[in-house]
């Protein structure tokens, strides 16, 4: 008699996982509380759908934090590999100019999410919809709220983090877990906008504007790219990679100071050579056209030092490589494209089983760990399905 696996939660870590499970060994059930599965999983999509991203996977698995938890399910389900899979499903991917990985012009989202629907129906994988979790009864039998209780051989949560919680992913079973003694942590708001105090003057002339081209450091990780300046504060790739290092600085002394680098492909010496040999006395102009820095950047440096600092090229080209801002705040939750925080690292163990439950196990962004954007955060949910799908088929 086949034994039988219950998925609670209907994202891409609960689609890859009931796609790999061995279905001639399993009678396979996903329950999802909306009337529809992947609804994150869509809006995602809305952006522009990167499915991963294309680089060596070695340095692929340093983009998490932190990377050695999911070292082992992305070396067992690479970029390649998801690539291979999509492909089998009928969904052909390219590699954009940004090393991104897209589908083929042309495929939607939910042309996505229907092929692999329709791989887990030929797959005989049963689909319940309108199946909220509720908790467990007193044998660690499944409670749901339509008043169903099902015993199952194996269980595997697939309940997502907290941001868009207009999805559904709202982060509400936190206390079921509570109860059974295993410790989360509150989500936090990942990938997102950080707030910054601007003087008034400074957002009422820049507020939209993108500083291009830099480079942004806390802590000991730096990222290149570019950010938005808005009434909040900043939003942007360059911003959100930092995400873990500004909210661990956030947590523990209510605010965070990063570093810009405002021309990271010079150097210190680079620059004041060509400060010094620009005979126009007006310093604007002379970073304008040396330099190539935009309005936006030279009133920002304006507005955060004093005069005699932007007078002086020695201490300008300082403050140019390292210009200090302080974090006041994140975003809140739901305005986040992903979240830290929710089942503690320590209480699972290498394939995701919950260590104070046997047959339980919890995959994707529902346990703590973090992902900038770019197709991380997709790939490394696929590819933990994926793993913990393989190790239940030599159970």
């Amino acid at each position: 008699m086949k034994k039988k696996i219950s998925i609670i939660g209907g994202g891409p870590s609960a689609l890859s996982l009931a796609a790999f499970l061995d279905t001639r060994k399993y009678n396979v059930t996903i329950y999802e509380k909306n009337k529809t599965l992947g609804r994150k999983f869509l809006v995602a999509g809305k952006g522009g759908f990167n499915l991963s991203y294309a680089e060596p996977i070695e340095s692929f698995i340093q983009r998490y934090t932190p990377s050695f938890f999911l070292e082992k399910a992305l070396l067992n389900f690479d970029n390649t590999a998801l690539r291979t899979w999509l492909n089998d499903i009928g969904i052909e991917t390219f590699v954009g100019s940004s090393n991104r990985i897209f589908p083929v012009k042309g495929i939607k989202p939910i042309e996505v999410l229907n092929a692999i629907i329709n791989d887990l129906k030929r797959k005989k994988v049963n689909i319940k919809f309108e199946h909220q979790w509720l908790g467990w009864t007193e044998n660690e039998g499944l409670v749901f709220s339509n008043g169903e209780t099902i015993q199952s051989d194996y269980i595997v949560f697939a309940l997502g983090g907290s941001s868009w919680s207009v999805t559904g992913s709202d982060g509400s079973w936190l206390d079921f877990f509570d109860t059974k003694k295993i410790i989360t942590l509150p989500f936090q708001s990942s990938n997102c906008a950080f707030q910054i105090n601007w003087s008034e003057a400074f957002i009422k002339q820049h507020e939209g504007k993108a500083l291009k081209n830099i480079s942004i450091s806390c802590s000991n990780k730096t990222k290149k790219g570019e950010v938005v300046i808005t009434q909040f504060g900043f939003e942007g790739n360059a911003i959100y990679a930092l995400s873990p290092e500004i909210q661990k600085a956030l947590n523990h002394k209510n605010k965070a100071t990063i570093y810009l680098d405002l021309k990271p492909t010079l150097s210190v010496n680079d620059i004041l050579k060509r400060l010094q040999n620009n005979d126009s006395k007006k310093t604007s102009e002379v970073l304008k056209k040396e330099l190539k820095l935009s309005a936006a950047a030279i009133s920002l440096l304006k507005s955060l030092i004093t005069k005699e600092t932007f007078l002086d090229k020695k201490k300008l080209v300082d403050v140019i490589k390292k210009l200090p801002l302080e974090i006041i705040a994140a975003a809140p939750v739901d305005e986040a494209i992903s979240t830290s925080g929710g089942i503690a690292l320590e209480e699972v163990n290498q394939y995701f089983e919950l260590k104070q439950l046997p047959h339980h196990f919890c995959i994707g962004e529902m346990i703590d760990w973090n992902a900038p954007t770019g197709g991380y955060l997709l790939q490394a949910c696929f590819s933990m399905g994926v793993y913990l799908a393989q190790h239940l088929n030599t159970k």
